[in-house]
């Protein structure tokens, strides 16, 4: 597995509501994504920063759901260029599920 962190810096005078709009309106579309494990959303209005915690099968799709036309898309829509790292996550402890499962 891997775990793939994203961040964007916000431009000025984007609204909490019109961040959340924006989330809402993508989460749809990365639950119908069969490579995507687990997607975390995150917003820290005080530093201006949003962006995403994703969990993959691995790096490859990654890689095919954050190239070149998903860098390009957030630009347009939060102005600024991510910033993309990425992990190998062997061990994964899921407290709701009761599991740990490891690759």
């Amino acid at each position: 597995m891997i775990t793939e962190i994203i961040t964007l810096k916000l431009p000025r005078g984007l609204t909490r509501a019109e961040i959340m709009a924006k989330f809402e309106r993508t989460a749809p579309s990365w639950r119908k994504n069969p490579q995507l494990i687990r997607k975390h959303y995150l917003f820290d209005e005080q530093r201006g920063i949003v962006g995403g915690v994703y969990l993959w099968t691995d790096k490859a799709h990654a890689l095919k759901w954050h190239g070149s036309a998903f860098r390009e898309q957030a630009k347009r829509d939060y102005g600024a260029a991510p910033q993309i790292q990425i992990f190998e996550t062997p061990i994964v402890v899921d407290n709701v599920t009761g599991e740990i499962t490891t690759t």
